[in-house]
């Protein structure tokens, strides 16, 4: 009789897996879902409002700080949401580690520029 016929199947499986942060990847992922809900009612809404006003208008309406703060908050947590969902998907099936890496920090790289883009061009309208 062998030794690995002899271990139990917890000692078999340890080390085998990634036991990082996935539970939090997971709950970051349902609630940044939760948050887009209400963020997205909201930006329906004002895209329906400001559809077709001039552009001296769009920019009275989103210099509110009430607007340009849901706005940020919007653009931050769909951009976040996104990252996520991109992170388990090149995680998951990606399987050469090199492209992998090079994929991830290509991807945080793209999401933070994007984000501070996106926040810098909502603050120069906004202020």
């Amino acid at each position: 009789m062998s030794q690995e016929s002899m271990k139990s199947s917890l000692r078999k499986a340890k080390g085998l897996g990634s036991a990082k942060n996935g539970t939090s990847h997971w709950y970051m992922q349902r609630i940044t879902a939760i948050a887009n809900i209400p963020l997205a009612i909201w930006m329906i809404w004002s895209i329906l409002q400001v559809q077709n006003v001039p552009y001296q208008e769009f920019t009275l309406w989103l210099s509110t700080p009430l607007n340009a703060v849901l706005m940020i908050l919007f653009i931050l947590n769909m951009i976040y949401h996104a990252y996520l969902g991109s992170l388990s998907v090149v995680e998951d099936y990606i399987n050469n580690e090199t492209f992998k890496t090079i994929k991830l920090i290509g991807m945080k790289l793209f999401f933070i520029a994007t984000a501070v883009t996106a926040i810098f061009s909502i603050l120069k309208i906004a202020l």
